[in-house]
């Protein structure tokens, strides 16, 4: 890449006052929640377009962009994925898993039982591309596949939120059935399956609660997040009651 090749940054539209946006953001998400109760209601694959879109803007390894979305509504490939994701669920659930996963995951209310795979109106496979294929570069190598990916998958939810919609993050392990299902390339490999659309009308999630941010973060070597004498609330993770 030649200095030619370079362009001005285009940041005209941050915010004037960036503390409030972001607060407001802040809010939006922490309202963010992994939903397995969805609605059949349509979602318009115009907003699909752009949710995938969105997700397409994260930076990655060498900016090989190392993904690829599939998003699926077809009712019978959809019923596809569902048969072969519970199969293997059943062995997960039945003992593929250790003790302390199944009995972490007992307050979460799961089972090997997916029918969100069948009513959300969208599935989105996400597969990690091991080979670049784009013409025109300098080599087919691929770099940081799934720190790249993992920052398009948290893009698309965010997006997904922003957009109105309710996610799952679905991983049944092993997932080759994905690759082959949507009969995608050996290069592409599953990474995640996520049902998105509109939550049911009786839609109820765990009443879990998230860490607090001094939980979470630490300055330099872990000093206090406020320094001596601020009055300023820590940002709570959890909507207020």
């Amino acid at each position: 890449m030649k200095p030619s090749d370079f362009a001005p940054l285009d940041n005209d539209d941050a915010p004037e006052n960036p503390k409030q946006a972001a607060q407001d953001f802040l809010e939006s998400m922490r309202r963010r929640r992994t939903v397995r109760r969805f609605s059949d209601r349509p979602v318009d694959q115009e907003v699909i377009e752009r949710i995938i879109a969105t997700a397409g803007t994260a930076p990655s390894g060498a900016n090989k962009q190392p993904w690829r979305f599939v998003a699926v509504r077809d009712p019978d490939i959809k019923r596809e994925i569902r048969t072969a994701a519970e199969a293997e669920e059943r062995l997960f659930y039945g003992g593929r898993a250790s003790e302390d996963w199944r009995n972490d995951l007992r307050a979460m209310g799961t089972n090997h039982e997916k029918p969100f795979l069948e009513t959300a109106p969208w599935l989105i496979a996400v597969f990690k591309v091991m080979k670049d294929d784009e013409p025109g570069r300098a080599s087919d190598q691929v770099y940081y596949v799934n720190e790249s990916v993992g920052i398009a998958v948290g893009l698309l939810l965010a997006a997904a939120r922003v957009a109105g919609l309710v996610t799952l993050t679905h991983t049944p392990s092993p997932m080759k059935f994905l690759g082959r299902i949507l009969a995608r390339p050996e290069q592409e490999r599953p990474f995640i399956l996520i049902p998105i659309g509109h939550p049911a009308d009786d839609c109820t999630v765990p009443a879990i609660t998230r860490k607090s941010l001094d939980r979470i973060m630490v300055i330099d070597r872990g000093s206090s997040l406020r320094p001596r004498g601020s009055t300023d609330p820590l940002p709570s993770p959890n909507p207020p009651d």
